[in-house]
């Protein structure tokens, strides 16, 4: 007994999923776009949540000029938001190396096809790597800081309100040092994954032999600036609430200020960089196919178009993370 299949009259042509073609796209092309749609909403919630913890802590939430000032190669020169702008400009650039790939493949140019595919994938890897620097730079931290027994971050500034880095205030005790465990400490302190480089009291010790340091709190005063204790509250603060090292970022503890803030970061720009890494791969798979004559064959770069969409969408996220964490 012979199955009757049914004929649309799309044999052989690109859409085969009925007889007319939506917005005139291929089937591919509309998968993609759906793709696209559903993906935003993911980015739109995880950057709404964003948005909600930093107005709840909207008076202890992180400087961002104090947290991304390092440039390559420039090691103590504060350079605020350079290296994320140049970054940013590197990904957007790689877009448009990406319009003018389809452009070119449009025309069945496999040479202009080649060479501008190759330039995108350079972009994303530089960008790529880019987003590890600045992840490096995260976890480690610039200054350092000193936990409160509330979870407060005390940060240090000098008469002229500069930042203090804990190494120009700390001196050596030649203590014998343990990593810290809740069993073994005070009710209100945490675990620690390793030893901070300087210890809780030779923080202290070096802070009272230095006149000229003061504390600054995560706080806003009335005209929206870190609230500085004077040197009197300063010295009672250290005394009475400090209890832990604070050095850098991880998911429990942030020198810059809530924690939330360092969770928000590692994970929607992870989750950024994720998506960046497989466009990279896809790229890196469209690049080849395009040296071996694959979509001169078949008398259509759509595959580039198709990729191409992709990874314009990954660059429009990115100029909404960049807008929520780095300018606002």
């Amino acid at each position: 007994m012979e199955a009757t299949v049914a004929r649309t009259g799309t044999e052989g042509k690109t859409w085969g999923g009925g007889s007319k073609s939506p917005l005139k796209a291929s089937y591919g092309k509309l998968m993609m776009w759906f793709f696209i749609a559903s993906d935003a909403l993911t980015f739109s919630a995880f950057l709404a949540a964003y948005g909600f913890s930093r107005f709840k802590f909207l008076d202890s939430w992180p400087i961002a000029d104090e947290v991304f000032n390092h440039f390559p190669f420039l090691h103590g020169v504060d350079a605020p938001m350079y290296y994320v702008a140049l970054m940013t400009f590197i990904l957007i650039f790689s877009s448009v190396t990406m319009v003018l790939a389809v452009d070119a493949g449009h025309y069945m140019k496999k040479g202009k096809v080649t060479i501008y595919m190759f330039l995108t994938v350079i972009g994303g890897m530089i960008f790529l790597g880019s987003q590890a620097w600045e992840w490096k730079n995260f976890i480690k931290g610039t200054y350092g800081a000193v936990e409160t027994t509330g979870g407060q971050i005390l940060q240090f500034v000098d008469t002229d309100g500069e930042r203090v880095a804990l190494k120009d205030i700390a001196i050596d005790l030649k203590e014998d040092r343990v990593t810290h465990e809740t069993k073994n400490g005070l009710w209100f302190s945490t675990d620690e994954n390793t030893l901070p480089t300087y210890s809780i009291n030779e923080v202290k010790e070096g802070f009272k032999a230095k006149d000229n340091i003061l504390v600054r709190t995560l706080e806003n005063d009335e005209n929206g600036a870190k609230i500085i204790l004077s040197r009197e509250e300063s010295l009672a603060y250290m005394d009475n609430r400090a209890v832990n090292v604070v050095e850098g970022a991880n998911l429990t503890h942030n020198e810059y200020g809530p924690p939330l803030f360092a969770d928000f970061f590692f994970f929607i720009t992870g989750f950024h960089g994720f998506h960046v890494s497989i466009g990279v791969l896809l790229n890196i798979i469209i690049f080849f196919n395009v040296i071996l004559g694959t979509y001169e064959r078949r008398g259509s770069y759509e595959m580039v178009e198709k990729v191409g969409l992709y990874w314009h969408f990954v660059d429009l996220v990115w100029v909404f993370v960049f807008t929520f964490f780095y300018l606002v």
